[in-house]
């Protein structure tokens, strides 16, 4: 097998990591129906499972910084296949909570593993197209794998979601042991140094934009499901078409903003982004109960929230380029805090004040990024030449 097609494999299981992840949000009514429990329970595993990973993968990675990557992979997505199977079989919310930390637990090493083995193996000068492949097979879950999750937990239960993520887990592994070569140990940076960065008041600014921008949209996002339901009025037969839809405007909002960090810059891009997104939700609790509305709505939503993301990584890899791996890696497990904080925070307003409360709430949020943005521009940053094809693929 080609290195070329050994990397798309390491997207395939990025796919099943992200699936795993995002997948509570498009049936979190299901959840809370069949365990019982209120819909802010249900939104709590997506707050446990981003805690997890945000906290512990950096540690677990240091840890096993000296593993040889070919069996780092194997036993992560081992640990991530466990999970998914105790989702499948075990009763109970306690269980499933116990089952989603696990899954935490592997996903995260996998991400983080098989981003360094495609950059391993990818050909001279393309290295950074075989991280965005990756990273690409982390989005096209939100695009693919809601939905279809979304359509396969109608029709066999939603216990049977983590059921095939669990069996599809154990034929990547085979695959992963049969085609992906032994990878040499690098040293990594010490966990140290790399909180050390935390101390730096533009890093700490620049972390917090994404905190402010990716919790705001986590508020309303892990509530999705119940809230085009129950508020916006969207039928259960055209829920899963209305996620597929949302997903794709995901990635096509992630690609312009590259485009437009490129022709405009960082700053009117992120500002320009976060506006439209605060707009449309602002829009999404006023216009109910219009199919075509509130489709137009979510689709300039997703765009524009995602538009953000890209750019935000292009923004922290300038801040420090001596460091710009180390700061990307430190977002990484910032987004996964903003996510659990946002499913969290949104959670507590649903169940104490409304659903209906989620959207003020997350422009709330999403303005604080904007005045974030403001104040980091304001100071003058230097010129870099910071290779950023990898950040504006994400």
């Amino acid at each position: 097998m080609s290195n070329t097609g050994k990397i798309y494999i390491l997207a395939i299981v990025s796919f099943l990591v992200g699936t795993s992840q995002y997948i509570i949000s498009g049936i979190l009514d299901n959840i809370s129906e069949s365990l019982g429990i209120t819909l802010a329970a249900a939104g709590q595993l997506i707050t446990i499972f981003s805690l997890v990973y945000a906290i512990f993968t950096p540690v677990l990675m240091a840890i096993t910084s000296r593993m040889d990557k070919r069996k780092l992979m194997i036993y992560s997505l081992g640990l991530f296949v466990i999970g998914n199977i105790l989702a499948f079989i075990l009763p109970g919310y306690g269980f499933f909570i116990v089952s989603r930390i696990i899954m935490a637990f592997g996903a995260g090493m996998v991400v983080v593993t098989a981003l360094t083995i495609a950059e391993k193996i990818a050909p001279k000068g393309k290295k950074a197209s075989a991280i965005a492949t990756v990273i690409m097979g982390l989005t096209a879950s939100l695009i693919i794998g809601v939905p279809l999750g979304r359509m396969t937990s109608e029709v066999l239960g939603w216990k049977a979601v983590f059921g095939g993520i669990a069996l599809l887990g154990l034929v990547a592994m085979v695959i992963i042991s049969l085609t992906i070569p032994k990878i040499q140990v690098e040293k990594l940076t010490p966990l140290n140094q790399q909180l050390a960065l935390l101390k730096k008041p533009k890093v700490v600014l620049g972390l917090a934009i994404t905190f402010f921008w990716l919790g705001g949209y986590s508020i309303v996002y892990t509530y999705l499901s119940p809230y085009l339901l129950n508020i916006s009025g969207v039928s259960d037969k055209l829920l899963s078409g209305v996620l597929l839809i949302f997903g794709i405007a995901s990635l096509v909002g992630s690609k312009f903003g590259g485009f437009s960090t490129d022709r405009w810059g960082v700053r009117f891009t992120l500002i320009g982004g976060m506006i439209l997104h605060i707009t449309m939700l602002v829009l999404l609790s006023i216009v109910t109960h219009s199919y075509v509305g509130v489709l137009v709505i979510l689709i300039l939503w997703s765009f524009a929230a995602w538009s953000t993301g890209p750019t935000q990584q292009y923004h922290l890899a300038t801040i420090e380029p001596e460091s710009s791996s180390v700061l990307l890696g430190l977002n990484q497990s910032m987004m996964q805090l903003a996510m659990a904080a946002g499913a969290g925070i949104g959670g507590i307003f649903v169940e104490r004040i409304s659903l209906t409360s989620i959207t003020w709430l997350a422009a709330l949020g999403v303005t604080i990024a904007i005045g974030l943005t403001i104040l980091t521009s304001r100071s003058p940053s230097k010129k870099t030449s910071v290779d950023c094809n990898v950040v504006k693929s994400q």
